[in-house]
């Protein structure tokens, strides 16, 4: 964008805000105030597109809209905060007045981060930002150091995974708002918490988008699954470019997050020399070195492409990490037994031995799901540059019926899954509720007002769960019924099995925390096998080693030990009665030669003394 420019409403000092909107093609273009003054005022073209107003006499929120050729009267397409929903007014925030207190905060390093996602709307019973906020000593207690919070952009009526944003800039009003999710990003710093946004550079939601009155922001080159493509390469594609660009250095900037989850680089359409995702990258590593602050990019796709984090020097965009799919996808197909849809080319224990050495299970290989080859292989890239997960948002909530992994599989067959994501060397995440075995479903939930919409969501919805041939009707997506079922029950997390399953998994990311071997992310340094149903790892950090059996299957399981000599002392055994198991079967001390036997869904981990 030109030099200056900023899309959206800017304060340059106390009342006095700087306008700015991209419309190429419009003859003029009004800002109008509503409050606490209302006025119209005339805005000047500038080169490129471009309409400017410098206007005295406006307090922080106040509202305003544009009125485009004297007719059309629309919110800001880069408005911050949208009160009224959507379709109302945009309102003007200063950044500069919330009383940060993260100053010294330089964020954290992937190689130690594990994930938390969370849903605003149903983590809490209050939905809200300031509800997380009451739940932050929980969550670093239990051990995690960043939560990923699904998408938080303004989205029609109360209720929405936050996939149909239709204001990129502004922060949900359901939610808290702007002063909302900043209490919670100064909260999480305060608690030695990371923030991980989620954000939507694919498409816009068709309800309340708008931009299409002011530029050409889409293009019929290409289609996604949710229509039109964002124009990233066709005529005027670099004000568009800017416009995401800005977005993304917007939440570093003005909200401190740590770093964006994008979603669905797949369906990010780029064919110029200069993708994108690459230009993204570098302008906030530029952001990143004024503001000494470590500020990551994660992508997700399904493409495995190691391109997409490949250092640029060869070849790649640069990115910090991408999210592996073929991880969840292996220990979900074996412990299930599903293989519908995408589990068609899962199933197998080599999957999971391939998902844990190599990273991608198909890296070149023929998918019989996609009747094509498929993928490239990463294992030239570190742990650190993979995140995987047994559960998150899509894997649960885009089954019909939102059942959790504690609804699909044994209790006891939580424990060893935990372990294999805990223990591995990649980046792992955690859906909310996943550490204490949540029962309430995660499923699909929207409140649009336009009619003709929900059906259309109605019936896409359906089509969608065809290729799993599960029976019966979906959950209404508008109903407020479903939202409220997908809501977190907190009282499960101090009950029972419950409680010792949270336990569990704060004992398995302190152990990975604290032991050297499981600190490495350098995969070359591990060794992992399979047999049956049992998995075997070995990992080493100069001269310090563990190993770790992971039986996935409901029969005991006995595994021939071949290891460096010395004797192995047992850290940690699931199946022992203090984590509700059925009683430990492995010794207290092992060597190599020895037998041992693992019992059904059982996980041990041992230390070389």
């Amino acid at each position: 964008m030109p030099q200056g420019v900023e899309h959206g409403a800017r304060y340059l000092e106390d009342h006095v805000c700087e306008f700015a909107v991209w419309r190429p093609r419009g003859e003029k273009t009004e800002l109008r105030l509503h409050a606490p003054e209302p006025r119209l005022v005339s805005m000047e073209r500038h080169d490129r597109g471009y309409w400017k107003a410098t206007v005295e006499g406006v307090p922080p929120g106040s509202l305003y809209s544009y009125v485009l050729d004297g007719s059309t009267e629309r919110p800001d397409p880069a408005s911050h905060f949208q009160p009224r929903g959507v379709h109302g007014p945009s309102r003007t925030v200063d950044h500069r007045a919330f009383p940060w207190t993260d100053q010294l905060w330089r964020g954290i390093d992937l190689s130690r981060t594990i994930l938390y996602e969370i849903h605003t709307g149903t983590f809490t019973p209050e939905g809200t930002f300031d509800g997380i906020l009451g739940r932050l000593d929980e969550l670093a207690e239990l051990g995690v150091t960043a939560l990923e919070i699904m998408p938080v952009a303004q989205f029609p009526g109360p209720r929405n995974w936050g996939y149909d944003g239709a204001y990129p800039f502004a922060v949900q009003d359901s939610y808290g708002g702007p002063d909302g999710l900043k209490r919670l990003v100064n909260g999480c710093h305060e608690k030695g918490l990371s923030v991980i946004l989620d954000v939507v550079y694919n498409h816009l939601g068709p309800e309340g988008n708008y931009l299409r009155d002011f530029g050409p922001y889409f293009t019929d080159r290409y289609r996604t699954p949710w229509g039109e493509a964002v124009n990233f390469d066709g005529p005027w594609s670099d004000e568009v470019r800017g416009y995401f660009i800005q977005n993304a250095l917007h939440w570093m900037e003005s909200y401190h997050v740590d770093g964006l989850r994008l979603d669905a680089v797949h369906a990010i359409y780029d064919l110029g020399a200069r993708h994108f995702l690459e230009e993204l990258k570098e302008r906030v590593e530029d952001l990143s070195g004024e503001r000494g602050r470590r500020l990551l990019c994660i992508a997700e796709s399904d493409l495995n492409d190691p391109r997409l984090v490949r250092p640029r020097e060869l070849g790649g965009y640069g990115l910090d990490a991408q999210w592996s799919d073929d991880f969840h996808h292996s220990v979900h197909a074996l412990l299930t037994g599903e293989r519908q849809g995408y589990y068609e080319d899962f199933g197998r224990m080599e999957h999971v031995v391939k998902a844990l050495r190599d990273g991608f299970v198909y890296d070149g290989e023929y998918s019989p799901y996609r009747k094509r080859t498929h993928g490239a292989p990463c294992t030239d890239r570190p742990g650190s540059q993979l995140v995987v997960a047994l559960q998150n948002h899509d894997q649960v909530g885009n089954r019909m019926n939102g059942e959790r992994l504690s609804r699909l599989v044994d209790e006891e067959a939580l424990k060893p899954a935990a372990a294999l994501l805990l223990l591995s060397p990649y980046v792992p995440l955690l859906f909310m509720g996943e550490e204490y075995g949540e029962t309430a479903p995660f499923l699909y939930f929207t409140s649009h007002a336009d009619e003709d919409l929900v059906r259309a969501v109605r019936q896409g919805r359906k089509e969608e769960f065809q290729a799993f041939q599960w029976d019966g009707e979906p959950p209404d997506p508008q109903s407020e019924e479903t939202f409220r079922r997908s809501r977190l029950d907190w009282g499960l997390s101090g009950k029972g099995k419950h409680r010792l399953l949270r336990e569990f998994h704060r004992t398995l990311m302190e152990l990975r925390k604290s032991l050297p071997s499981l600190r490495t992310r350098d995969r070359r340094r591990m060794e992992v096998q399979g047999k049956g149903k049992t998995v075997f790892m070995l990992r080493r950090r100069r001269d310090h080693r563990v190993f770790a059996l992971f039986n996935l299957g409901r029969e005991p399981a006995s595994w021939d030990l071949a290891l460096p000599p010395g004797t192995w002392r047992k850290v940690l055994e699931s199946s022992e009665s203090r984590w509700g198991g059925p009683g430990g079967t492995l010794p207290e001390k092992a060597e190599s030669g020895e037998t041992v036997r693992l019992a059904g869904y059982g996980f041990g981990l041992f230390e070389k003394d």
